[in-house]
């Protein structure tokens, strides 16, 4: 019988000027970018969090503390590998990602192609294995309001 386990990630992060914004490993321009300590890559890090709920292994905020310097500015990228060597170390594999970015600015359409292709490439998987959506929130709330972006992600993964 397969190990097959289901994991959920949510991250959020404020916009601001003076960052770049960095959205699934892929620089969108805008006018603002994401405040956090490393790129602030809150689309990886949703999926980060997903990935390693589902092999019960902590979130981002465990292997990746903020408290240290060597992860500031880092690419999230670089942290997607990190956890997909985690998973691999564990006796996991990834079967597939569902993730939704909730952004009422910029429109993230055009780059949905060439985020899914950074994930997939980050993580070492298929393309065709990675879901990226976007949304708005019809102006409500602080994404609405353009003060933050948020991202849910789902994920199987299984025992190999």
């Amino acid at each position: 019988m397969t190990d097959l386990r289901i994991g959920h990630g949510y991250d959020v992060h404020r916009l601001t000027e003076g960052r770049d914004l960095i959205l699934g490993g892929v620089k969108i321009p805008h006018v603002t970018g994401l405040l956090g300590h490393s790129d602030a890559d809150v689309l990886l890090h949703a999926i980060m969090d997903s990935l390693l709920g589902a092999a019960a292994l902590g979130d981002i905020g465990k292997l990746f503390p903020d408290t240290d310097d060597s992860y500031l500015g880092i690419s999230s990228v670089i942290l997607a590998e990190r956890t997909a060597d985690a998973l691999k170390k564990n006796g996991y594999e990834i079967v597939n990602i569902d993730a939704t970015v909730i952004a009422q600015a910029p429109k993230l359409a055009p780059y949905i192609d060439g985020m899914r292709a950074k994930i997939a490439a980050s993580l070492g998987i298929s393309a065709s294995q990675v879901s990226v959506k976007a949304t708005t929130e019809e102006h409500l709330g602080f994404t609405g309001n353009k003060e933050g972006i948020a991202a849910h992600s789902v994920c199987l993964i299984q025992k190999v």
